[in-house]
């Protein structure tokens, strides 16, 4: 049932929208409504809303995580456990999960604080993220446990397989500057060496060194993805057997 209350803060056309989106209609809107409310929200109109979205927030991390995790056990290709820690952890940071949240336009249906509003609050990706944790751990609550979770599949299984097949998840610039320390008792030194093209459309050239030895080198389109592939490389010939 929707409130009058309800109607003057979000109206039946917006909350069917957000939900169609979703994929998912809740049978108490107001847990949907408690989802989209930041604390600004709360404090600023505690009249209009008694709760916020940071306990939903808090439980919808914790759902999010055993899918993914449940998801990467189940598939057919073995992973150990530090890559399934890995891949987990890629899939649930706050760029993968506010990339989700703008699919459909979430920013558009948050309550915010005035102070938020002006600041740009509707596009910042920490209150995204944390909004579509909040969506998800208000779908499990709602409904169940599998509810929630084809909810997160469908919208992260294809960012899941994507991470899988290009290896997005590791972290080959923390990788290497574990393993100079560990082999060489030293950082890795980058060091970019070309750019090339248009402003806006640049791309980096970056060697990397371990005491003085060029061990690597990557291009990309921002010195962080140059830097990324030049680690991968020289992890793939410190690794490599002799």
């Amino acid at each position: 049932m929707f409130t009058s209350v309800l109607y003057l803060i979000m109206s039946k056309q917006e909350i069917e929208g957000l939900e169609n989106s979703l994929a998912y209609h809740f049978k108490d809107k107001g847990l949907l409504l408690e989802a989209v409310t930041h604390k600004s929200f709360h404090h600023e109109n505690p009249d209009k809303a008694s709760s916020y979205n940071e306990r939903l927030e808090f439980l919808g991390d914790s759902v999010l995580g055993l899918v993914v995790v449940e998801y990467l056990f189940k598939i057919e290709k073995y992973y150990s456990e530090a890559i399934m820690a890995k891949i987990k952890s890629y899939i649930v940071k706050e760029a993968v999960l506010s990339d989700a949240a703008e699919s459909i336009s979430l920013g558009a249906y948050l309550r915010l604080g005035k102070g938020e509003k002006e600041t740009g609050g509707r596009g910042k990706k920490s209150i995204l993220a944390d909004a579509m944790e909040a969506v998800f751990g208000a779908i499990y609550i709602d409904g169940d446990y599998e509810r929630a979770r084809d909810a997160i599949l469908r919208f992260l299984r294809e960012r899941i397989d994507t991470a899988i097949s290009s290896e997005q998840f590791f972290d080959f610039k923390t990788d290497l500057q574990e393993e100079s320390q560990l082999r060489f008792g030293i950082l890795p030194r980058y060091v970019t060496v070309k750019q090339e093209g248009e402003e806006h459309k640049k791309i980096f050239t970056v060697e990397v060194y371990i005491k003085g030895d060029r061990l690597g080198r990557g291009r990309g389109k921002s010195k962080k993805e140059a830097e990324t592939n030049a680690a991968k490389e020289a992890l793939f010939k410190i690794k490599a057997p002799e």
